[in-house]
């Protein structure tokens, strides 16, 4: 993914209102991109969308 995808949303457990901050995800066919939304412009993650997969089933099951 050469560029980040411009479908950006936040966790609906954030809450309402611009000033939560948290993680926004975008995803394309292949891969899901995580950046911070305080920092919009900065750095962007980008995983394998098999291993985000992997990743999230983990994090529900601690």
């Amino acid at each position: 993914m050469k560029h980040a995808p411009g479908n950006w949303r936040k966790s609906s457990y954030s809450g309402g209102g611009d000033g939560n901050d948290c993680v926004e995800i975008a995803n394309s066919r292949t891969h899901i991109a995580i950046r911070d939304s305080k920092a919009p412009t900065d750095r962007i993650l980008t995983i394998p969308a098999d291993a985000f997969v992997t990743f999230v089933g983990a994090l529900k099951n601690t």
